[in-house]
């Protein structure tokens, strides 16, 4: 499974990849994030619960955080739960309209028999729409930001 969720925010590259990058910032932004919890906390890597809600439907995964500021690109390994194996990537994009911020998921599900069938559903239905309100709600909170404009909760 391969799914790429993309958008152009009109924000400095380093602003979106701080964002990106700053976990506990999540919940307080993005409202389908019902919590973050660090197991293990570093500079550079982190070991997270991450808890968001689809739909009315709580889902969570613990998740491996790699921040690569030499590449400015956030990396996740998913450690448990359905997606367990998936690795994220986070990259920035400097273009003439603003920076295009691109979230690409890959997962081979562990179950071969069963991915025919659990790969639509967790790509389509779960990441995607996941990522694709992140992208939006990161978006919202940056162009606001770069314009001067107070965050509302």
């Amino acid at each position: 499974m391969h799914t790429a969720n993309t958008i152009i925010m009109r924000a400095s590259k380093m602003a979106i990849f701080e964002t990106a990058a700053n976990l506990e910032l999540w919940p307080k932004i993005l409202p389908h994030y019902r919590y973050i919890r660090y197991l293990e906390r570093g500079p550079n890597r982190n070991l997270v619960v991450m808890a968001a809600v689809r739909s009315g439907i709580p889902i969570s995964w613990t998740s491996e955080q790699v921040i690569d500021r030499e590449n400015l690109e956030v990396h996740f390994y998913h450690l448990k739960a359905w997606t367990k194996g998936m690795r994220v990537v986070w990259s920035f994009k400097e273009t003439p309209e603003g920076v295009l911020v691109e979230i690409m998921h890959e997962l081979r599900f562990r179950i071969p028999v069963l991915a025919p069938i659990a790969e639509p559903i967790i790509g389509n239905f779960f990441i995607h729409a996941v990522a694709s309100k992140t992208l939006r709600c990161m978006k919202a909170y940056l162009e606001k930001a770069e314009a001067g404009i107070p965050p509302t909760k």
